[in-house]
């Protein structure tokens, strides 16, 4: 069973939201002072905030601490896969144990904001965010970074094997890369349900699910979390990695992986946009507000690049990480997701592709 995690204030705290300003120093934008002592004031009152993390932990820690420092406000929090924190909610039923969402792909806060099981909030710091793209249009989530979806290879393993590396998802069916492909499990990541959307949308309905059943064919392992193949990869456990595309710049500049090869498919890709949210029915709802103004701050989201997560950042007051342009990654290039298909269809998506699939085998199992 997972732990939840208490972090314990310490030092003198800082009180207010104005607080939360860029390394730039500009403050974090949108409520009058007056009004951020009031959202401080009754967040202070409340105490505590519980937090459910779906970007990669290192990130989730130094944004709840940070947090914690600021507002001397006692956070817990616990890192959980997007559908792992859906199914929660879910079972939950309008009576969170958690406060808000933080991290992860937005197709299952789509899911959830559709059962109602998130809180509608106008969150004052959405001003910042750089395109209405980047948010719920009726306040349920707000985008907090953008990844590109991709393949990570080991090039030392395929120039062993004498196999060149896949240019394009159709090579991916390749018999030659059966056994080495990596992805995460359709169940419990967003990852893997965004792969789901984007072959439904790229190839069209049947064809897209006849796509990942021939896929199935070569993926060796299903993982539980979509950063689980690229951590993988440098080892040579995984040789062909799908995931997002900034989990490849960790395993490269943070553990010193140079064998591991980024690959945007050649006839484009899709992309996720991590967001933040409330739960319906929250037990600290100021607080929680007060979380959503800091998330859409530099002062929250520039501790990604610093705790090695490389998204690109989507609010026009940060600074973005110089190390994604680096790679070759450019935002700008990928598909128009609909995220209005993905929100009306991604549960009937996945029960199609796991019934095309047989129901699946031990691979898939959750636990």
């Amino acid at each position: 069973m997972k732990k939840l995690m208490k972090l314990f204030l310490a030092g003198t705290m800082v009180l207010g939201l104005t607080a939360c300003s860029s390394s730039g120093g500009g403050n974090s934008g949108g409520a009058s002072e007056a009004e951020e002592s009031e959202l401080v004031k009754a967040a202070k009152e409340e105490g505590e905030l519980v937090v459910y993390g779906s970007c990669e932990e290192e990130y989730l820690a130094a944004a709840a601490e940070h947090f914690q420092e600021l507002y001397g406000i006692e956070v817990q929090y616990q890192r959980l896969s997007t559908g792992e924190v859906q199914a929660k909610i879910e079972e939950e039923n309008g009576n969170p144990s958690g406060d808000v969402w933080f991290g992860g792909t937005t197709d299952p806060y789509n899911i959830a904001a559709s059962k109602g099981l998130l809180e509608a909030y106008e969150a004052e710091n959405a001003s910042h965010l750089i395109s209405d793209a980047y948010r719920d249009k009726d306040g349920y989530w707000y985008g907090i970074y953008k990844g590109i979806l991709g393949f990570m290879v080991n090039k030392d393993e395929l120039a062993r094997m004498g196999i060149d590396r896949p240019e394009d998802w159709a090579d991916l069916l390749d018999p030659k890369y059966k056994g080495l492909i990596w992805l995460s499990n359709y169940n419990t990541a967003g990852t893997a349900k965004l792969v789901i959307n984007t072959m439904i949308q790229k190839y069209g309905h049947d064809e897209g699910i006849q796509y990942l059943v021939d896929l199935d064919k070569n993926v060796q392992v299903y993982t539980k979390s979509g950063s689980g193949p690229s951590k993988n990869v440098g080892t040579g456990e995984c040789v062909v990695g799908i995931g997002f595309l900034h989990d490849g710049i960790t395993q490269i500049v943070d553990n010193g992986y140079s064998n591991v090869e980024l690959i945007i498919p050649s006839t484009g890709t899709s992309y996720e946009i991590g967001a933040t949210a409330i739960f319906k029915g929250a037990k600290h709802p100021n607080a929680a507000k007060l979380w959503i103004e800091y998330a859409l701050s530099p002062e929250c989201v520039e501790l990604a690049a610093q705790n090695g997560s490389y998204q690109f950042l989507v609010i026009d007051n940060a600074k973005q990480p110089e190390v994604a342009d680096e790679f070759g990654l450019d935002p700008n290039n990928v598909m128009d997701y609909d995220f209005e298909d993905a929100k009306a269809n991604t549960e009937k998506y996945i029960t199609e592709v796991m019934d095309a699939l047989g129901g699946g085998d031990d691979r898939f199992k959750t636990e």
